[in-house]
């Protein structure tokens, strides 16, 4: 009879009575008893963990997404071009996260549904926080959060510091292009609009990317964020369409015509717009 395998034998710790474990470190102990359903429909647990897991991938993805920025103020591209690559692949997780949220029936939805109150994925404060550094400003927005001063500090804040696509603008200005002083010293907290000093500046990038190769990078970098954050949008609307129809959303949303607008929302124009001028 084969011996069964023991790692002991060959060093590996295997008691952790005076030493930090896995998931000591880890902390899974607060992580795997986060769980708290409020019915009980089997299908809740599978809500709760994706939304926790999100929030948790969210946190990674402001991380990456205020570093970059902080880069960009000191002239340092390289460490930011892997922040926001990062990022990108960040989305790209939370958007595999959905196709699991999907295995889910409208039936089984309504089974815990009530359970939730008025909570909603709108009242997501990461979420907000990061459209803000990602430029897409609304001060409305901060009202879902004035209950928590801490939170609500802290986002009030974020809408007016400049965004990560400010910083560029402003890195741009450095480098020497015409970008319009307005766009260097606008009220932050407003919503970002397309100009056409910075429509030029990308041009001029862009015609000539071997002259201007780490601009056109960044430029790169900044559009593959916005692609795979447009997809999580999307995947977002199909999946609450899916799973809850066009009902209203539970924090009192017009739900799926609610998150549809959102897709409209734009944060880099120009970048997309040179597109058809090049």
């Amino acid at each position: 009879m084969t011996k069964a395998y023991n790692p002991g034998e060959e060093g590996a710790h295997m008691t952790f009575e005076d030493k930090m474990s896995y998931g000591d470190y880890l902390q899974l102990s607060k992580i795997l008893e986060a769980q708290g359903p409020l019915s009980d429909a089997h299908d809740e647990v599978l809500f709760i963990i994706q939304h926790q897991t999100s929030e948790l991938w969210m946190k990674l993805a402001l991380h990456e997404m205020k570093a970059a920025k902080k880069a960009i103020q000191a002239d340092k591209l390289q460490p930011c071009f892997k922040m926001l690559t990062r990022v990108a692949r960040i989305f790209e997780q939370l958007n595999s996260a959905w196709d699991v949220l999907r295995t889910m029936t409208p039936s089984e939805y309504t089974t815990f549904r009530d359970s939730l109150g008025k909570s909603s994925g709108f009242q997501s404060y990461q979420y907000r926080a990061i459209e803000y550094v990602a430029g897409n400003k609304n001060a409305a927005m901060l009202q879902p959060h004035a209950h928590t001063e801490t939170i609500y500090t802290y986002l009030e804040i974020l809408l007016n510091e400049p965004s990560i696509y400010d910083e560029v603008l402003l890195l741009l200005k450095r480098r020497g292009f015409d970008i319009d002083d307005k766009m260097l010293s606008r009220d932050w907290s407003g919503a970002y609009e397309a100009n056409d000093s910075v429509a030029k500046a990308w041009l001029t990038v862009y015609a000539k990317p071997e002259e201007y190769w780490d601009l056109y990078e960044l430029a790169e970098k900044l559009v593959d964020f916005e692609d795979y954050f447009r997809r999580w949008r999307f995947n977002h609307v199909t999946t609450v369409e899916r799973v809850m129809g066009f009902k209203r959303g539970t924090g009192g949303t017009s739900g799926v015509a609610y998150l549809q607008k959102m897709l409209s929302v734009v944060l880099f124009p120009e970048l997309w717009n040179i597109r058809t001028s090049l």
